[in-house]
């Protein structure tokens, strides 16, 4: 057996994107894969000479901050949503630095958990702020936890959970009042809720919004790794430099070095063939299939957790993990939540009518 033929046989283990309801990622559009393919050995951790790859880039990074309602946004393409919210963080820290000894943030309890790394890798006191009946950040909770070293606030514009949108139209206030930074953690929202027809505010249209997390390896299709890190303006990107002495550039400030252009290159091939109408046809139709996966959960007595706000949906139940496993068993990945107990669907590109059919033929055999 030749070693290709083995790579391939470990490949066909791994569960193929139409049985997967769980995942953020989805299969990437055939432009971004071509796209990809075209710039798999470039590095933008050394952008002198991969100065072409660069340059697009830029031009990727113009095209977001258009979308983010600020055409001057200054920011890079990242490993994804993680690295994205550490930056967003480390450059308010940095900001904060000389004044503030032990400085905290103040985020939902729903955020992702990569605020755990945050606060470990940056030390950064981490506060969680409680939630609303309808599980978003209560802005009241929020402003009892902000104190005299608080450097910044986190809103989630699509909580990892239940797709949920904190109010960061109040967060953007409250910031501006207490001179402090606010980060957005729209990984996944980032690149719905501009396409839909009654957008939620979040961006940087709020003044208070300093920096926005946004991947496009998520609804973007774009190859993986594809993350985003939007920042008001150069400033902040300033504020992240370290000297890099024997590279093309005098400094760098990305969190990584060796950095692949294959996501800018995936990701801009997408936005550019498909356009804001084209990406608002396929954000269409994952809200027309969650509600598709409403209706056919609803059939079988189940109760969504909240309505669902974007292509998000959890739906209660005490037997989450007991389900979860027994699908597993037939190659079908779910998620749960913790509260309140419920499953919890990602309805993808790759998540067509016809998968749900399948997926709810299965699931009425285990119930």
């Amino acid at each position: 057996m030749g070693f290709m033929q083995e790579l391939l046989e470990y490949r066909a283990k791994d569960i193929p994107y139409s049985r997967v309801l769980s995942s953020m990622c989805t299969i990437p559009h055939p432009v971004a894969v071509e796209a990809h393919n075209h710039f798999i050995e470039t590095n933008l951790g050394d952008p002198g000479i991969f100065r072409g790859t660069k340059e697009l880039e830029c031009e990727l990074m113009s095209m977001l901050g258009k979308l983010l309602n600020n055409e001057n946004a200054a920011g890079y393409i990242c490993s994804g949503g993680t690295e994205a919210n550490i930056q967003g963080i480390r450059a308010a820290r940095n900001l904060k630095a000389r004044k503030i000894k032990n400085p905290n943030i103040v985020i939902p309890k729903s955020a992702h958990f990569s605020f755990e790394k945050i606060g470990d890798i940056l030390g950064v006191e981490i506060r969680r702020a409680e939630l609303d009946e309808e599980y978003r950040v209560d802005v009241a909770s929020v402003d009892g936890l902000i104190d005299d070293n608080t450097i910044a606030l986190v809103g989630i514009a699509g909580t990892t959970e239940l797709g949920q949108i904190d109010p960061i139209d109040e967060l953007s206030k409250l910031v501006i009042e207490r001179s402090i930074e606010l980060h957005v953690d729209a990984a996944f929202g980032g690149l719905v809720i501009p396409f839909m027809d009654n957008p939620y505010p979040f961006d940087f249209k709020l003044d208070g919004v300093s920096s926005i997390t946004i991947d496009p390896h998520k609804m973007g299709m774009a190859t993986i790794p594809s993350g985003g890190i939007l920042f008001k303006d150069e400033r902040y990107l300033r504020a992240l430099e370290v000297e890099t002495p024997y590279l093309t550039v005098k400094a760098q400030y990305t969190l990584t070095g060796t950095r692949p252009g294959t996501g800018v290159a995936s990701a801009y091939a997408v936005l550019k063939t498909l356009g804001f109408e084209g990406m608002k046809k396929i954000v269409e139709e994952c809200l027309k299939n969650t509600k598709i996966m409403v209706e056919e959960m609803e059939a079988l007595g189940f109760e969504a957790v909240i309505e669902p706000i974007m292509n998000v949906v959890c739906f209660k139940t005490d037997k989450a993990e007991e389900f979860k496993e027994e699908l597993y068993k037939m190659d079908w990945v779910i998620s749960t939540i913790r509260e309140p107990k419920a499953i919890r669907f990602v309805i993808m590109p790759h998540v067509s009518e016809e998968v749900i059919k399948n997926f709810i033929s299965d699931f009425r055999k285990i119930i």
